[in-house]
């Protein structure tokens, strides 16, 4: 597994020396996350094209490099993901096996240090100040980061290291795949000054066609344009805010945040579904993926909220709050059943359905009060049987018999 480190002489170009002195924010991003994850459980697709996402209705939730090259990206129409990449292997995503990894990840990320602030499942800002004179410079602190998820969680990642959150951002994705990028304070702007108008955060297509009707297309251009020329041109905010940007200027400290409010999966059918059967086997599979998802992140949840998307996209929620959290599958899957066939639909078409676990908090610390002839005490040590028979066999090795293929 490679490990370089972009130098001014390496293969990035950038013309940066190695001094992180003051560079204490570190951005992790895993590389091509979810289709990283599916290849832990089909090493012999590694170095090919592989797509992950659902039906021809879906959308691409990732795709190996290989398949990038073609084209293919995230939030792409899956349709046209298999024109571009006709070659490519699809395959189904298990978002139980992508919430293990990540908490996995983050775990490594907070014995670090405490200042993580995560974005996704897949990345994180550190601050990683208090931990230089324990640990070592910051981009030691990052190499070793790097080597320790590859080590531990099977899949690479890429780290900036920058005395800014937004510089950090662009340098790890300068680095990807597999690499670290430091981005000296000293060089910062000359850094920036390089790279294209959209590679500032608030620049999206129409914001990047303004820019250009200005004659405005690096971030240079931006740099040395005066303030109330783009406030002319773009709006108070968003002129002030791209002009900071253009010289390096973010004051947004890493700030921890509290853990994620709701775990939650949807599915969207192949084709518009009137059958209620149907329906209820796809909460039966969504009920199990997001229990599994909150018992790998160690929570519990109060409510479960239902989705529902009709044919013509309108959609609506129910929702119902239990008397004690729960992790298990089928009391999950209980709750969102009966939330659907209250709405007492006739025949009507669902396009999508989803499952959502809110009110979460950590499963240790919510101690259940038995009740008498209770018997969910079962059905979560089962749970915990397929955990494990999922962690040793790979994720749906054991499934409720439902969700079996016909034969």
């Amino acid at each position: 597994m490679s490990r370089r480190q972009l130098r001014p002489d390496g293969p990035g170009g950038w013309g940066l020396d190695d001094d992180d002195t003051g560079c204490t924010v570190l951005h992790a991003d895993m590389d091509a996350f979810y289709a990283s994850v599916e290849l832990l459980r089909r090493p012999d697709l590694v170095g090919t094209p592989v797509i992950v996402g659902g039906g021809n209705r879906g959308v691409v939730l990732s795709a190996t490099y290989e398949a990038r090259r073609h084209g293919v990206h995230a939030a792409m129409p899956m349709a046209r993901a298999r024109r571009l990449c006709p070659g490519a292997t699809v395959l189904t995503p298990h978002h139980e096996d992508y919430a293990r990894i990540s908490a996995g990840v983050m775990e490594v990320f907070r014995s670090i240090t405490p200042l993580v602030e995560p974005l996704s499942l897949d990345e994180a800002f550190l601050d990683v100040s208090g931990a230089v004179r324990r640990l070592g410079s910051p981009a030691r602190i990052g190499a070793a980061l790097r080597d320790r998820i590859a080590d531990e969680q099977g899949i690479t990642c890429s780290v900036g290291v920058a005395s800014t959150k937004f510089v950090a951002k662009l340098a790890s994705g300068a680095a990807k795949p597999d690499g670290l990028l430091v981005v000296p304070h000293a060089q910062t702007v000359a850094f920036l000054h390089a790279l294209p108008v959209s590679a500032l955060w608030g620049v999206g297509e129409r914001t990047e066609e303004t820019l250009a009707r200005l004659g405005l297309r690096t971030v240079a251009d931006i740099a040395h344009t005066p303030v109330t020329t783009l406030v002319r041109g773009l709006g108070d905010a968003t002129g002030r805010h791209l002009h900071a940007l253009a010289w390096g200027r973010d004051e947004r400290r890493v700030v921890a945040l509290a853990p994620e409010r709701s775990i939650g999966s949807e599915e969207t059918f192949s084709r518009d579904v009137d059958d209620a059967r149907v329906v209820h086997r796809e909460l039966l599979r969504l009920a199990e993926r997001t229990a599994a998802r909150a018992r790998a992140a160690g929570v519990a949840g109060r409510t479960v909220v239902l989705k529902v998307r009709f044919a013509d996209f309108t959609t609506i929620t129910r929702s119902r709050t239990l008397r004690e959290r729960t992790d298990v599958t089928r009391e999950v899957h209980a709750t969102a059943r009966d939330l659907f066939d209250a709405l007492a639909l006739d025949r009507a078409r669902v396009r999508l359905v989803g499952v959502r676990l809110e009110g979460l908090a950590e499963s240790a610390t919510q101690p259940r009060q038995l009740v008498l002839g209770e018997r969910t005490h079962g059905w979560r040590e089962a749970d915990g049987a397929v955990d494990r028979a999922g962690a040793r066999f790979g994720a749906g090795s054991v499934r409720p018999a439902t969700l079996l293929p016909p034969r």
